[in-house]
């Protein structure tokens, strides 16, 4: 069992990854509370987003920034040296052949910062409004 020294949690891993801290209320205290060289490409991200997803309610849910309506559409957050995007597994075979640029498991896409695909996103997340409807 390992505790982290900041929080005080603790973990069946050593060293786990986590949050520590208060966790975000909003969308913007999420994007402010990462590294600065992060925020751009969250903000980037948050915008295409918005666009994309017309009429859904930004929330934080599971520690993330969540687009909602109705039902969780996707969520998004940031990694060590990626963009966490998360639009389930079925967004994930839809877009398969297009996303063979880039890391993916289940239902999570892994975007490099400084490499979004702002057309790909937006794609997608309106895809994915689409079956939440």
């Amino acid at each position: 069992m390992w505790i982290c020294p900041k929080c005080k949690r603790q973990f069946k891993n050593i060293n786990q990854s986590h949050y520590c801290g208060e966790k975000p209320k909003t969308i913007d205290e999420y994007i402010a509370q990462q590294d600065p060289e992060k925020q751009d490409g969250l903000r980037l991200i948050r915008q295409i987003l918005r666009e994309a997803l017309p009429g859904a309610e930004e929330r934080i849910s599971w520690s993330m920034p969540t687009y909602w309506k109705g039902q969780n559409i996707l969520h998004f957050a940031a990694s060590k040296n990626h963009i966490g995007l998360y639009p389930g597994p079925e967004a994930v075979a839809e877009f398969q052949e297009e996303l063979k640029d880039y890391r993916t498991d289940k239902g999570t896409i892994r975007i490099p910062y400084g490499k979004i695909d702002p057309e790909l996103i937006r794609k997608i997340a309106r895809w994915c409004l689409l079956k939440s409807a």
